[in-house]
């Protein structure tokens, strides 16, 4: 339901052109029922059912459908009044930088004042600006209505819709520039990813660090038990290790100390490479892994394997990107 908001029609300073302006807004409403009618009223099987069973009005009214554009441009006539007087006050308050500017702006004002068939009907866009001015002003609040809520929906759908489907088309442009070796792919490279080589290295370095936190610490006892057990199974599978039990005395001994000795070196080495990961001293390590792929603009290299592995990389992100764009936000929302 729309309320007016009488606080700020009051508090606003401009209640004269408020009720101006709701004032315009009933004769347009009426200007165009009356239009409308008369368009239906035009045809003449209309008129021989009103001929046939409300004669009075047909009698009433055909006066008045004899002489439309008549009536029609009293109705013209205050809509170009009200038009040259808030042009003048536009000229007056400085509203735009130049006066002629308010007719190019509020060109519907004008060209739905032609009496000429379809034009009239841009009467409604003045509606719409009376009503979208009074929204503006919070005078009236037009978003609790149906036909806001309907036609807001359908037009944020279509926004989606074309928005989502030139972004698609940009990206598969950009994907194809890449594959056939386009500059754009040294730019990215050169420009945008060299400069980015430290913050790249230490966001890299700061989520391995967090995965090794995360995953390897609270899992730390499991992790060696289930290393140390694989290395006895592997050692045991070992042909030359199992000769050793053979020795006299001292044979199962020696086996039992190496399988032990081997086990707890390579569980030490794995969790000593873990907590590495796990705490700063990887940054390193990470970004020589990244100076690696990235390197300086003209450094000598295997650029054709790397730049191969970059471009599949960014390919396969833009096409993340293009499944994330293609997802209809608005059917979310059907009513």
């Amino acid at each position: 339901m729309l309320k007016i908001n009488r606080e700020n029609l009051k508090s606003s300073h401009q209640l004269t052109w408020f009720i101006i302006d709701f004032l315009m807004l009933g004769l347009l409403i009426i200007n165009l029922a009356f239009i409308i009618w008369d368009s239906v009223y035009n045809f003449v099987a209309i008129q021989n059912v009103l001929k046939e069973y409300l004669p009075a009005l047909k009698a009433i009214y055909h006066p008045i459908h004899e002489n439309f554009i008549l009536y029609d441009a009293m109705f013209v006539a205050v809509f170009l009044s009200e038009f040259f007087v808030r042009w003048g006050y536009a000229i007056r308050a400085k509203v735009y930088d130049r006066w002629y500017f308010y007719p190019f702006i509020h060109w519907y004002d004008v060209v739905g004042c032609i009496p000429v068939g379809s034009l009239r009907f841009l009467r409604i866009l003045r509606v719409i600006s009376i009503v979208y001015r009074l929204h503006q002003y919070k005078v009236i609040d037009v978003t609790g209505t149906g036909i806001y809520r309907f036609v807001n929906f359908y037009y944020e759908a279509f926004m989606e819709e074309l928005s989502d489907r030139i972004v698609a088309k940009v990206l598969s442009g950009v994907q194809q520039e890449l594959t056939l070796g386009s500059p754009l792919f040294e730019k990215i490279q050169n420009d945008i990813l060299y400069p980015r080589r430290e913050m790249l290295s230490g966001w890299i370095s700061l989520r391995v660090a967090e995965a090794a936190q995360e995953g390897y610490i609270p899992n730390r006892g499991a992790l060696r038990s289930y290393l140390e057990a694989r290395v006895d199974h592997a050692l045991e599978q070992n042909s030359e290790l199992s000769r050793l039990k053979y020795l006299p005395v001292v044979g199962s001994t020696i086996k039992d100390t190496l399988e032990d000795a081997v086990g707890d070196i390579v569980a030490n080495v794995i969790q000593q490479i873990l907590e590495d990961l796990a705490s700063a001293s990887n940054h390193g390590f990470i970004e020589d892994i990244v100076n690696a792929f990235i390197r300086e603009p003209g450094e000598p290299g295997n650029n054709e394997e790397r730049n191969e592995a970059l471009i599949a990389l960014i390919i396969e992100i833009i096409d993340a990107i293009k499944g994330q764009v293609k997802v209809k936000r608005w059917r979310e929302q059907l009513p």
